[in-house]
């Protein structure tokens, strides 16, 4: 459960450039949340709020509290920056090794596709022990 409490009736002005930002994090967030196979009913639950109110937020309709971010981006599995559009800032070590890379584009994977590249690796990290 989230650790904060979202409420539902709270409205705020926004501008256009403001508006146009949630719209943008709606989008990726629900995009998403459909790659993770997470229902608007499940992540509203794991949110505590309604899933008419998720749907306000993923199309830009309704702005989301900030505290709620990284309790979403956690949710999600990505970081805040991911979250909210930013490119992730390079590691001052240099680049990820390719190992790393791979790991992070199995991370971005639906679930299903994860469980499978995990069962691969296993069979033939398991042929490689004999």
């Amino acid at each position: 459960m989230a650790q904060f409490l979202l409420h539902e009736n709270d409205t705020v002005a926004i501008s256009k450039d403001e508006r146009a930002f949630f719209e943008r994090l709606g989008a990726r967030i629900a995009e998403l949340r459909k790659t993770q196979g997470i229902t608007q009913v499940q992540f509203a639950e794991s949110l505590n709020v309604s899933q008419q109110t998720v749907n306000a937020y993923e199309v830009g309709r309704r702005r989301m509290p900030v505290s709620a971010l990284p309790v979403i981006a956690k949710l999600l599995g990505v970081s805040l920056e991911e979250l909210v559009g930013e490119e992730p800032r390079a590691a001052k070590r240099g680049p990820s090794p390719k190992l790393q890379q791979q790991i992070e584009r199995i991370q971005q994977l639906p679930k299903t596709q994860q469980r499978f590249v995990m069962q691969m690796l296993e069979g033939v990290l398991s042929q490689a022990g004999r």
